[in-house]
């Protein structure tokens, strides 16, 4: 198995389960991954502990991104199968800070994952 996740040693945040990163290939600054240890390919297969660990990381990244570029939000979330657009099979839920003027409208958030969708 080649899993990209699983090769990363050089962490920005880490526990005994999971760590976080920086997105390579990142929406806005700061935006991160968080990942846990275990291979494992779907959100809803990880264990609670897991879940626990990814969160109690996400709440350190928040302080930290803070500090660094006192974002004016954040939106969390989390692809589960190609066709909710994974590319990575192995969990990784996404920090991204969100920044004033960043998008024309943000009303709706996560909703654009469907563009037509977006706006109610």
């Amino acid at each position: 198995m080649n899993c990209i996740f699983c090769e990363i040693k050089d962490y920005i945040l880490e526990n005994e389960l999971a760590f976080a990163i920086l997105d390579k290939f990142p929406v806005n600054k700061g935006h991160m991954l968080f990942i846990p240890k275990r291979h494992v390919k779907d959100f809803f297969d990880i264990t609670k502990e897991e879940r626990q660990a990814i969160f109690e990381l996400i709440d350190e990244a928040k302080n930290l991104l803070d500090e660094k570029y006192s974002p004016d939000g954040y939106n969390i979330g989390v692809n589960c199968g190609q066709v909710s657009g994974q590319t990575v099979m192995h969990v990784h839920v996404h920090l991204i800070p969100r920044y004033i003027g960043d998008t024309k409208c943000p009303k709706g958030g996560v909703r654009g994952v469907i563009p037509d969708k977006m706006k109610y």
